[in-house]
C-alpha cells in the first residue's frame, strides 16, 4: 500500500511540474514582440458578398459577429474595382487581364485589299481613326466576323482603357496568348471563288496557297505547331484547301457541317454567330396578341443534304391559316419583307439547310421572334454560358416531319410561356450584335471570351509537345561489363 501511495504522489508531482513549466513558457512568449501580435499577422482574406447587385466585403475571420451578420465595412484602402497597371483588379486581388493577341501583318491582299482598300505608305493596315473601309452588305455581311474582329484588334491600340476590353493587340508574339491570322476568307470565297477565263486556279484558291505557305513558315507556327493560331473560316465553303493543312489551329466557324471531326471539333474550335441581315426590332412594343402570324419561314425550300426537312415541312404547313411558309431571297426587297414578317410573328422556323446552321436563327433573335430550331447537328455560340432553351424551341427532325407534330407543339405553348421567352430574347439580343466600335457584351467581345476559354488547353498541349523536342538520343549501345 505504501508503494502504491508513493507512486501516485510521484505522478502528481511530475504533472504539477509539467503544468508549471508550460505556463511559464507561454507567459514568457507573450512578452516577446511579434509573436501572437495580431498586427503582424497576414491580412485576412476578404470575401465579396453580392446582394441585389451591390458588392459588399466581409472579413473571413469575423464571419460571425455579435449580431449574426457576416458583413463588414470595406476599408478605405479597398475598392470594389481598382485600376492597377492598366488592368482591372477585383476586390479579391485577381487581375482581369485582356486576351493578348499577336496579329500577323499580312499583305493587304488577304484582308482590307479585298475591300478595294489601297495602302498608304508602308503600313499594311488602314488608319481606322480617319476612315474605315466598308464591308459589302446583303448576304455577304452574314459571314463578316473576320472584318469585325480585325477592326477591334486595330482599335485596341488606341484604347484609353485596355482593361475594359476582352482582347488587345500586342506587338511581340512571345507575349501573346494567341496568334491571329487576318485572312478575310469568307469574303475571298464570295468574291473570288469562281474561275475567270483562262484561269487554272481561282484567286481564292491562290490566296489560300499563299496563306498556308506564309503561316507555316513563321517561327510562331513552328514553335506551337499551330495550336495557338486563330484561323477564320466562317463561311462553310471558305478555306476548303487551307483547312486541311492548318487544322491544328483554332478555327472560328459557323458549324461543323463540312468538316471531318479530326479537323474541326468543339474541343479546339469556336462556333461564332452569323451577323443578322434583317433589321433589328428597336423599341419593340409588340406582344403575343399583336403578332398575328403564329409560325414564319421564308427562304430556299428545296435543299440538298440535311435540308430535306424544309420540303417535308412545306407540304405539312402550307395550308395552315396562321403559318407563313414560302420561298424567298434577298432579291426584290426580300430582306425588308423578311424583317416585316419576323417582326409580326410569334415563332420563326430555323430549319437545317445544306449545313446545320442558318442565319435565320440570328435574324429571329434580332426580331424577338421565338426561334424553333429543327437541326439535329447544330452547334450554337456561347452555349457554355447560354441556356438556349430559355428562348428557343428545339424539335428533332424525325418528330417535326410527323404529320401534326410540329404545329400541335407550337400551338400548345401558352401566352405566358411565349412572353417569358420573348423577354429573354430581348435580354440576349446584344450578345449577337456586330458593331464598330465594339461594346462590352456584344458579339465581338463574346467571341474573344470564347477564345480565351481555349487558352489554357492550348498552352498545356504546347508545353506537353516540348517534352522531348530538344532531346537528341545518343547512339544506342549495348550493355558493357566492367573489366578489371
Amino acid at each position: 500500500m505504501a508503494e502504491k501511495r508513493g507512486s501516485s504522489i510521484t505522478k502528481i508531482a511530475f504533472l504539477c511540474l509539467f503544468m508549471t513549466t508550460t505556463m511559464m513558457f507561454v507567459l514568457s512568449l507573450r512578452g516577446r514582440p511579434g509573436l501572437f501580435d495580431h498586427k503582424t499577422r497576414p491580412a485576412e482574406k476578404l470575401l465579396t458578398v453580392f446582394n441585389n447587385g451591390d458588392s459588399q466585403t466581409s472579413n473571413q475571420s469575423n464571419a460571425e459577429s455579435s449580431n449574426g451578420s457576416n458583413r463588414a465595412i470595406l476599408a478605405n484602402s479597398e475598392k470594389q474595382r481598382v485600376e492597377e497597371g492598366g488592368f482591372q483588379v477585383s476586390c479579391n486581388g485577381n487581375l482581369k487581364e485582356p486576351l493578348k493577341i499577336f496579329l500577323y501583318d499580312l499583305d493587304p491582299e488577304f484582308h482590307f485589299g479585298l475591300l478595294d482598300w489601297k495602302p498608304q505608305g508602308n503600313s499594311v493596315w488602314p488608319d481606322i481613326r480617319t476612315k474605315i473601309p466598308s464591308y459589302p452588305g446583303g448576304l455577304n455581311s452574314q459571314h463578316s466576323i473576320e472584318y469585325w474582329l480585325t477592326l477591334d484588334l486595330l482599335a485596341s491600340e488606341f484604347s484609353e482603357n485596355p482593361s475594359s476590353r476582352e482582347a488587345i493587340r500586342v506587338k511581340n508574339s512571345s507575349e501573346a496568348d494567341l496568334i491571329f491570322v487576318p485572312f478575310f476568307s469568307s469574303l475571298s470565297y464570295n468574291r473570288y471563288s469562281k474561275l475567270s477565263p483562262h484561269q487554272k486556279k481561282s484567286k481564292n484558291w491562290e490566296l489560300q496557297e499563299k496563306l498556308v505557305k506564309f503561316v507555316m513558315s513563321q517561327k510562331e507556327w513552328k514553335i506551337s505547331g499551330g495550336r495557338n493560331h486563330v484561323v477564320l473560316a466562317h463561311h462553310p465553303n471558305s478555306m476548303l484547301n487551307a483547312r486541311m493543312q492548318l487544322w491544328p489551329a483554332i478555327f472560328i466557324l459557323s458549324d461543323f457541317g463540312r468538316y471531318p471531326i479530326n479537323v474541326a471539333n468543339l474541343d479546339k474550335d469556336v462556333i461564332a454567330p452569323y451577323k443578322h441581315v434583317i433589321k433589328s426590332y428597336v423599341n419593340d412594343s409588340s406582344d403575343f396578341d399583336s403578332r398575328k402570324t403564329l409560325l414564319y419561314f421564308q427562304g430556299a425550300i428545296y435543299r440538298k443534304n440535311g435540308g430535306f426537312a424544309r420540303q417535308e415541312l412545306y407540304y405539312l404547313l402550307k395550308d395552315e391559316k396562321d403559318v407563313h411558309f414560302s420561298f424567298g431571297s434577298v432579291q426584290r426587297n426580300g430582306i425588308r419583307q423578311a424583317s416585316q414578317g419576323m417582326h409580326s410573328s410569334k415563332f420563326c422556323l430555323n430549319i437545317a439547310g445544306d449545313t446545320p446552321s442558318s442565319n435565320r436563327l440570328f435574324d429571329a433573335i434580332a426580331s424577338h421572334c421565338v426561334p424553333v430550331i429543327i437541326s439535329d447537328e447544330i452547334e450554337l455560340p456561347y452555349e457554355d454560358i447560354l441556356d438556349y432553351t430559355e428562348f428557343c424551341i428545339f424539335i428533332r427532325t424525325s418528330d417535326a416531319v410527323k404529320k401534326g407534330f410540329l404545329i400541335n407543339r407550337i400551338r400548345s405553348i401558352t401566352k405566358d410561356k411565349w412572353t417569358q421567352m420573348w423577354e429573354k430574347l430581348k435580354q440576349v439580343e446584344p450578345l449577337f450584335e456586330f458593331q464598330y466600335p465594339s461594346k462590352e457584351g456584344d458579339a465581338i467581345q463574346m467571341i474573344w471570351q470564347s477564345l480565351s476559354h481555349k487558352v489554357s488547353s492550348v498552352k498545356m498541349k504546347i508545353n506537353k509537345s516540348k517534352r522531348y523536342s530538344r532531346f537528341v538520343p545518343r547512339k544506342r549501345r549495348g550493355l558493357r561489363t566492367r573489366t578489371k
